[in-house]
């Protein structure tokens, strides 16, 4: 058995603890859902960065400077630290006191339960892709630290993260991703310390070109670029529901936004590696493996195994948190409105039940799909355009546009995506679902008067 593995089991045996620990704290659904809405600075910072900074962050990134330059990375760490600092400034206050559970009730309480469960099964299917992409990876972890079959691995993997999110929810996430964001800083910050005191490093000298975000692309290609991670991923749910975990509305906020100035600068690690990958490491078959042959040429023995705890950590934070999103928004959004008024007990069941059956579904899709990647990339635009439109109208004082309204921009605005992404009929295809979305609740405003209201405007919370 290698010392890698040794390490790897080790912090699954502690991620494991720590739910069964974090559990003995839950008593109502609030506790399983938002923490109970305790979480201060530290906690709610950790949680937010770990949950957003995943293992492509950390390789993806490495690998798209490597081989585009900064314009590969305008999305990931620039554009996801933007998505943070917007959601900071202008929407953490006004959605932390909606005191919301899921997402789901947000597009509830303003447009009708109709719009919430349109909303949810727009919403679940994204997160679960991203969940078994997860999986896969970690399987991938495992089964390169050991002699593990790839699908024994990736077996191992989804039992371990389905077990302590099913059992402790967002307390258990937000103690696991404060551990967990804490060694991926240690982890990066090591291998960007040693790698750039390196002999190596002195001799690297950047072309001018690839320090430029924009090449030959046109002005839809480059929004397009842009758009997709600040504006599709600013109305995420796993960003909404650690929001509304905070303590209070200054600390969602202030955690926001020094969780996006992390984001970034963490983040421009594995992105100057992959910029000076061609001098540091020499040709390289897969740019996508320019950050892990660094840490192996760089990295002593001892350090390497902290490296390694952070791409565990990257998976293991991004993985429990998809998980859990999707089966609060099934178990709070779905089934508990068809049981009538359950206890808190039966509700608690039903949430962990959804949570496991989420966790199984990635499970299956991670064993059965060669290109989760992929599928988690197309699906990333998924609806999130005219939920985007639907929130953001949610958040301020404006009672026109009803259920039917909010029914039609959510169906345009994932029809002209997939127009778009799949059947290439046309470039830009979220930048124009959103335009759409924008249009057509517009139109439906101007015919159909508001049923549900918003309880706070976006400039009044603010």
């Amino acid at each position: 058995m290698s010392m890698a593995l040794v390490g790897i089991l080790g912090w699954i045996v502690l991620q494991l603890a720590i739910g069964v620990w974090a559990s003995r704290k839950i008593r109502t659904e609030d506790d399983y859902l938002v923490a109970g809405r305790s979480l201060g600075y530290p906690m709610a910072t950790a949680t937010v960065f770990a949950t957003w900074f995943g293992a492509e962050t950390c390789i993806g990134a490495a690998g798209q400077a490597a081989s585009e330059g900064l314009d590969g990375t305008a999305s990931d760490p620039f554009g996801y630290a933007l998505c943070l600092a917007v959601m900071g400034l202008f929407l953490a206050r006004p959605l932390w006191r909606r005191k919301l559970q899921t997402l789901g009730d947000l597009y509830r309480d303003r447009y009708g339960p109709r719009a919430e469960k349109a909303a949810v099964l727009l919403m679940v299917p994204t997160s679960i892709l991203w969940a078994s992409a997860q999986v896969r990876a970690f399987g991938q972890v495992l089964a390169a630290a050991s002699t593990l079959e790839v699908h024994v691995a990736i077996g191992i993997a989804a039992l371990v993260v389905i077990a302590y999110t099913m059992v402790g929810g967002m307390m258990a996430d937000a103690y696991t991703d404060f551990v967990q964001g804490g060694v991926l800083l240690l982890g990066l910050l090591l291998l960007g310390v040693v790698v750039w005191t390196s002999d190596a490093a002195a001799k690297v000298q950047i072309p001018l070109e690839s320090l430029r975000f924009t090449h030959d692309a046109g002005w839809l290609a480059t929004a397009e670029s842009w758009a997709v991670p600040v504006i599709g991923s600013l109305i995420a749910a796993e960003l909404v529901v650690r929001v509304s975990a905070s303590r209070s509305p200054e600390v969602a906020q202030r955690s926001t936004l020094l969780a996006a100035v992390i984001y970034l600068g963490i983040g421009l690690i594995p992105v100057s590696i992959g910029l000076a990958a061609p001098q540091l490491l020499g040709p390289v078959d897969d740019p996508e493996q320019v950050l892990i042959l660094a840490a192996q040429r760089y990295l002593p023995s001892g350090i390497a195994i902290v490296f390694a705890g952070a791409l565990v950590s990257a998976i293991l934070s991004t993985v429990d948190s998809a998980l859990l999103v999707a089966g609060s928004l099934i178990g709070h959004n779905l089934v508990a409105p068809m049981l009538g008024a359950p206890s808190m007990a039966t509700r608690l069941r039903w949430d962990r039940a959804a949570v496991a059956a989420c966790g199984v579904a990635s499970w299956v899709l991670a064993e059965s799909s060669e290109s989760v990647f992929g599928l988690v990339e197309l699906a990333s635009g998924f609806g999130s355009s005219g939920l985007f439109v639907l929130a953001i109208v949610a958040m301020t004082p404006w009672r026109r546009g009803g259920p039917i309204t909010a029914l039609v921009t959510m169906a345009c605005g994932l029809s002209v995506y997939i127009g778009g992404e799949f059947f290439e009929l046309y470039e830009g295809p979220f930048v124009l679902s959103l335009l759409v979305s924008a249009l057509v609740f517009g139109a439906g405003a101007a015919m159909e008067p508001a049923r549900h209201a918003a309880p706070a405007a976006l400039g009044s919370a603010s």
